[in-house]
């Protein structure tokens, strides 16, 4: 089998070339791992200390944001190369203070991984939630590197938990401990032969726990609010987007206003979206060229507000009455436990069965799922109307991130005996 995954990594590495000359996601993919040796080269000496954290994309880095922080507070004398595998998170998160050197992952040959690891030498590699890369681990094993998986999340349908999931089952060995989110990932870790597993939770909810800490203002969305119920629509994609917009349209009163940060911000899908509403609308682009007192009428007078930039979504949420969360009409739900832990009422689309957060939620009816524009146009409604339905939802919604902090310092509990300041 692995003689067989070699040969497909090959085969893929060759297809991608092709690709990237029509896609520029995947330009950015394969031109983005051109310079990960060079920078490794660079950047770190053999006499150097390291510790390594590899993630996915994005929203992996949220959930091993805060276990990277707490190392770089405490093991001062090491550095830390962050790995991404996907443009997505790298592409944001490259200027990432906390890390010395953040690069890409590279694929998975044999000698890209001995490559890797040599240059490396990691006292420590923590992967984040899944990506589980048979030569990466080979060599992490080979070498006898403690190796973690941190906020772990395994499913049955998953290749390890297959009669002809042998070879892929070889390569979790390389894990000195699992950190997963639940009890069924600890027993389908068990059923295969793996006892050192900790059900320790998820890192995100330390994470956003954090962030209602810190100064979330944002002057503009004052200003916009202006004392009004507000919903802040976030991470949204075309199918949620048309639903919202009708009910805009059709329905919304003066009283009622509403922010989009969509996933997306191609300047002219924003456009399309900017056009299909007929309230006032302005752009976040529009505001940033001029001090604000230049637009105070303009943004206090919209009813719509878009915001085509990104990272600043989260200080949004703060200022919502209640959420959308988008992507549960289409690919595949974003995260709901940013205005979760504001208090704040969520609305999301009906495909969230892979998210366990949102299971919980929906199953505390502080996540409401909508299918239909008929369902949604009533929780609008509801939610806009009765202050009482908000609150008590929001509520909700709060308890849970305070009740399911605490992976973190699990984490960290089991770094401290392994690596010596």
């Amino acid at each position: 089998m692995r003689f067989l995954y070699n040969i497909l990594i090959i085969i893929t590495r060759f297809f991608l070339r092709v690709i990237a000359l029509f896609n520029k996601k995947i330009k950015l993919f394969v031109e983005g791992r051109k310079d990960t040796f060079q920078k490794l080269e660079k950047n770190i000496s053999k006499s150097d200390k390291t510790i390594w954290i590899h993630c996915a994309s994005l929203g992996e880095f949220e959930q091993g944001r805060p276990i990277i922080e707490k190392i770089k507070e405490k093991y001062k004398s090491h550095k830390i190369v962050l790995t991404f595998f996907s443009p997505s998170g790298y592409e944001v998160q490259k200027e990432y203070k906390k890390a010395d050197l953040v690069c890409y992952l590279p694929l998975d040959t044999k000698s890209n991984a001995q490559k890797f690891i040599e240059l490396v030498h990691p006292e420590m590699a923590i992967f984040v939630k899944y990506e589980f890369w048979p030569n990466i681990l080979n060599e992490l094993k080979k070498q006898h590197i403690e190796t973690i998986l941190i906020s772990g999340i395994f499913r049955k349908s998953q290749v390890f938990f297959k009669p002809f999931g042998k070879g892929m089952r070889k390569s979790l060995k390389a894990f000195s401990h699992f950190f997963v989110q639940d009890i069924n990932s600890q027993k389908l870790l068990k059923s295969i032969g793996f006892d050192n597993v900790i059900v320790s939770g998820d890192t995100r909810f330390d994470r956003v726990s954090e962030i209602t800490k810190q100064d979330n203002s944002l002057d503009f969305i004052e200003e916009f609010k202006q004392n009004k119920t507000v919903l802040v629509a976030g991470s949204t994609w075309k199918e949620g987007e048309n639903l919202l917009v009708d009910y805009i349209n059709n329905q919304a009163s003066d009283d009622e206003k509403f922010i989009f940060a969509p996933h997306n911000i191609n300047q002219k899908e924003i456009k399309v979206l900017q056009n299909s509403i007929n309230k006032k609308t302005v752009l976040f682009s529009e505001i940033t060229s001029a001090p604000l007192s230049t637009h105070k009428s303009k943004i206090s007078e919209a009813q719509v507000f878009i915001i085509d930039t990104i990272g600043i979504l989260t200080k949004i949420y703060s200022y919502a009455d209640f959420a959308y969360v988008g992507g549960g009409f289409a690919t595949g739900l974003h995260n709901v436990l940013e205005p979760a832990t504001f208090g704040k009422p969520i609305l999301i689309g009906p495909h969230y069965k892979k998210f366990n957060e949102a299971i919980d939620l929906v199953n505390l009816e502080g996540c409401l799922v909508v299918n239909s524009q008929d369902e949604l146009n009533k929780q609008l409604n509801l939610l806009f109307s009765d202050a009482d339905y908000r609150k008590e939802r929001g509520n909700i919604n709060k308890k849970y991130i305070a009740d399911n902090i605490g992976a973190t310092s699990k984490v960290l509990e089991y770094i401290s005996t392994k690596i010596l300041n």
